[in-house]
């Protein structure tokens, strides 16, 4: 008799071929059933064993899979389709591939997870039945298993299968997997999750001394998303916003990183309304997304950080050493380890959401919260990042060095903090000069901020403009949002530019005092010049921010116009619709080759910078260079040098005419005349500063 191994492989190799075997489809459903369940012990080695029920299980989650995309031959379709039906209705092979789900093996538990997933799912997409010995077995595990490879099996087949029905917009059946899970799901997540010390006690066994329990935490944190993004479609259903006592102390309390770092940036996606954008149709989830739970929700979240923040949570955050992907970076002689900026970013814009809609929502209804109260939770941030980062006089400078790898991250901390200083601003009372000395000592200064960014991008307008087509970043709603208040403060704005261009000048006149810098990026391009360094900025910050993830802005889905807020006017077509044009079809019909504005400011003798052909490569320039300033063809201050003010100007003026190019010939992907009038504003603004200058 031929060994069940063999016959096993011929199988598969015709599957691959996508041709049938020469034995009928019984025989073959037979066949596979039998290699799931294994030989009887003695036949074979255990490692023989283990290697057929692998391919056994590899080859069940296949035929699964390619059924359900409709992968194969109309012939071997109906072959592997009536071979599938014989195995999962006749020969009931669900127990068999839950049994394994308990394997020690490890790889066996884990294969057999993903071929009952597979199943599950494609029996719910053909009869919305959902299999009763899969639902039993899982119910049971989260009921009364520890941490172990039968848990973290329920648990990731159950993420698996709810992950592909987000995915297909399946609701019904959704909500019936919901309301399968309901009770079970909540009783694994106060057993994990406690949220007080009585629920703790209450446990008894002590989860997190098991050597499993991180792969368990992390796998249960997966589907705690899952469930958060199910429920904003579905409605009701177990989400993060309950569990958030319980993460905070996880980040508190758990013994291994990784389990507290995922559990930071499970509350970042959730604060940033981003749960599921990486796996779940965006369309599907915030289409089904109501204003009221979703105030109640971040409410309830957000009560929970700032509480925690009061008591001192930031103090319990562990951050370790920057970590690559061989492991934590070694230092090297007098370089001191980085931190893991990852994590500083999560925490930082936690706290910064937190308070952000604290404000919203205290101004919404009409309750009360001082400027003593949100300035304090804001010095308990600093706190916290001085311990972990090198220190940094004005502290306006740690969104830029603290925020330069990560653009859209970058972009959330600037209009939270814009907004916090808008409302300090409104309730405070004072005057404009008092208001922005006091931003500035809690580092949420909206000009030093803005200025900051200009400065890293070298004033070149074309990646502002990446900015404002990206649906990737929240840039647009920042940058409206900041031009109307630039229009009633350019006093605080020209002052800002004043320390930037003082600062410039301090550092360009020390000569040895110029250190050599190098973009870890860009080795091959040689050492580059530090022109413009904040004199305030330690050296080890500026290794930080020379290692930048440049992000592709040409492949960016259309920006939707409903959440720009720029102008009431029906949005034009679409910059990235691809029937017509492309980003990049944008770019060439707008500049030809990109030209930073300080290029067309200035032309020196010496060798520049801006002779990329790149915008995003003079943007990682720009975050540790500054090119040199010499002579102004226009618009230049009465001292003939290019000040800080005026290149931002020019950088400004030049946007406009690029957007006004783009608007008149219907390439770009909103109604724009809102932000015109705002660039417009800017440009009058100046000249009122600088009459004699605009009169020449």
């Amino acid at each position: 008799m031929e060994p069940l191994f063999n016959r096993v492989t011929d199988v598969y190799r015709c599957f691959l071929s996508g041709s049938c075997p020469d034995q009928s489809a019984a025989n073959v459903a037979r066949v596979m059933f039998s290699a799931v369940r294994g030989p009887v012990r003695g036949e074979r080695s255990p490692a023989e064993r283990a290697e057929l029920t692998c391919v056994a299980l590899t080859l069940v989650e296949k035929i699964t899979c390619s059924l359900q995309s409709h992968r194969l031959p109309p012939p071997a379709a109906s072959y592997y389709e009536e071979a599938q039906r014989l195995l999962c209705e006749e020969m009931d092979l669900m127990p068999q591939l839950v049994h394994h789900f308990q394997s020690e093996d490890q790889i066996i538990s884990h294969l057999a997870a993903k071929s009952a997933s597979t199943c599950v799912f494609y029996h719910l997409h053909k009869s919305g039945v959902v299999s009763p010995v899969w639902q039993e077995k899982c119910v049971e595990t989260f009921h009364g298993s520890c941490p172990g490879p039968e848990l973290d099996a329920c648990l990731w087949s159950l993420t698996q299968v709810m992950k592909k029905l987000l995915k297909g917009a399946h609701r019904d059946i959704l909500q019936k997997l919901l309301e399968a899970f309901d009770c079970s799901l909540s009783a694994l997540c106060l057993r994990f999750l406690p949220e007080e010390k009585e629920e703790a006690r209450r446990s008894p066994v002590d989860f997190t001394s098991s050597r499993l329990w991180g792969a368990t935490s992390c796998l249960l944190l997966d589907l705690l998303e899952v469930l958060t993004a199910a429920g904003l479609m579905c409605g009701g259903g177990l989400r993060i916003h309950v569990h958030s006592s319980a993460l905070l102390k996880t980040v508190s309390c758990s013994s291994q990183y990784f389990v507290k770092k995922q559990a930071v940036l499970l509350l970042k996606r959730a604060l940033l309304q981003k749960v599921g954008e990486d796996w779940a149709l965006g369309e599907a989830l915030s289409g089904q997304r109501t204003r009221e739970n979703q105030s109640y929700d971040m409410s309830l979240l957000t009560r929970s950080v700032l509480t925690a923040v009061a008591n001192d949570w930031l103090q319990t955050v562990q951050v370790e050493q920057d970590a690559f992907f061989g492991g934590t970076r070694q230092t090297r002689g007098e370089d001191s380890p980085e931190p893991d900026c990852v994590m500083l970013r999560a925490v930082s814009l936690i706290l910064l959401k937190s308070v952000e809609f604290h404000i919203q929502t205290a101004r919404a209804t009409a309750g009360g919260h001082s400027a003593a109260e949100v300035s304090g939770y804001l010095q308990r941030l600093w706190g916290f990042l001085s311990v972990q980062l090198p220190e940094v006089t004005h502290r306006c400078c740690w969104i830029s060095l603290l925020f330069a790898e990560q653009d859209d991250d970058m972009m959330e901390a600037a209009r939270a903090l814009l907004a916090i200083f808008l409302n300090h601003r409104l309730c405070s009372r004072l005057d404009d000069v008092t208001v922005s000395e006091a931003a500035c000592a809690s580092g949420c200064n909206p000009h030093c901020h803005f200025v900051l960014l200009l400065q890293s991008v070298s004033f070149d307008h074309s990646i502002l403009l990446d900015f404002l087509i990206s649906s990737e970043t929240c840039f647009l709603e920042y940058f409206v949002r900041y031009l109307k208040y630039l229009g009633t403060d350019w006093r605080g704005f020209a002052a800002a530019c004043d320390n930037a261009t003082q600062r410039a000048t301090l550092a360009a006149s020390g000569g040895a005092d110029r250190s050599k810098l190098t973009n870890r990026g860009e080795r091959h391009k040689g050492d580059v010049i530090s022109c413009v360094r904040p004199a305030d900025v330690n050296p080890t910050m500026e290794r930080m921010t020379a290692e930048l993830r440049l992000v592709d802005y040409d492949s960016s889905d259309e920006s939707d116009p409903e959440d720009m807020e720029v102008s009431e006017v029906e949005p034009g077509p679409s910059v990235c619709d691809r029937s017509r044009f492309s980003a990049f079809d944008v770019k060439r019909e707008t500049f030809g080759p990109p030209i930073s504005t300080t290029q067309k400011l200035c032309e020196s003798s010496k060798p520049s910078l801006s002779d990329s052909n790149s915008s995003l490569e003079r943007r990682a320039e720009g975050l540790s260079v500054l090119r040199e300033e010499t002579s102004c063809a226009s618009m230049a201050p009465p001292s003939g040098k290019v000040t800080c003010e005026t290149s931002a100007v020019l950088c400004l003026s030049e946007l406009s005419k690029v957007v006004t190019r783009l608007q008149t010939k219907e390439l770009f992907p909103y109604n724009a005349s809102s932000l015109l009038k705002l660039l417009a504003q800017v440009e009058s603004c100046y000249q009122q500063s600088h009459p004699l200058h605009s009169n020449k």
